[in-house]
């Protein structure tokens, strides 16, 4: 709990709508905070881009000086000790940010819960700061046309993401209710509403 208010984790698969469901509780009254964007507020830091690029040069900027993500992403996801290196830049200064987002919002008589959006939620032990963790469930298939028309990844890119992340078995064990991700919006918006009753009312 934070100001009285439950935080909700939420969990899944690449490609499953983890940000879309987010935003479903934003809609309810919950402040939805996206790991995704604290990040690229972090890459346009002077100081971020300062370290990045005493680390690996020019190579991991644009022609205009900012951030190449996609560059930072090919040495992160194939040098495991690339990956801990941003991780541990990163983290902190999202963790910050996000603490700031809540206590702006901790008076805000509209907010009713806070719903972190993160990839690794569990991998970075954020597990234990939640009250409650959302499964968002879609098949393979599903995450695989998701992501290849919205990111141009294909099966192997694909794989490659998730295996550095908890097994899905594993996420959707230790998730207290699932959202079924796999209609259109009104289907998903009916399931994050009672999910959110549930827990609220579990909480108060």
């Amino acid at each position: 709990m934070f100001a009285g208010k439950p935080i909700i984790g939420i969990v899944g698969g690449v490609g499953s709508g983890k940000s879309f469901v987010a935003d479903l509780f934003a809609r309810c009254g919950c402040l939805a905070i996206h790991s995704d964007k604290l990040v690229n507020e972090a890459y346009n830091d002077p100081d971020v881009r300062r370290i990045l690029k005493e680390w690996w040069g020019d190579s991991v900027l644009t022609a205009a000086g900012a951030i190449d993500r996609q560059a930072i992403s090919a040495r992160v996801f194939a040098q495991p000790e690339g990956r801990r290196k941003i991780e541990q830049l990163l983290h902190p200064l999202v963790a910050k940010r996000r603490q700031e987002l809540m206590e702006t919002a901790a008076r805000d008589s509209g907010i009713v819960a806070f719903v972190w959006d993160s990839p690794l939620l569990l991998e970075a032990g954020l597990r234990n700061q939640c009250d409650a963790v959302v499964f968002v469930h879609a098949p393979p298939e599903l995450r695989l046309a998701r992501v290849s028309g919205g990111r141009g990844w294909d099966q192997g890119e694909l794989s490659r993401r998730e295996n550095l992340q908890w097994p899905l078995d594993r996420k959707r064990e230790i998730s207290e209710y699932v959202i079924d991700n796999t209609a259109d919006a009104d289907y998903a918006c009916g399931q994050v509403k009672d999910v959110l009753s549930r827990i609220r009312g579990q909480r108060s």
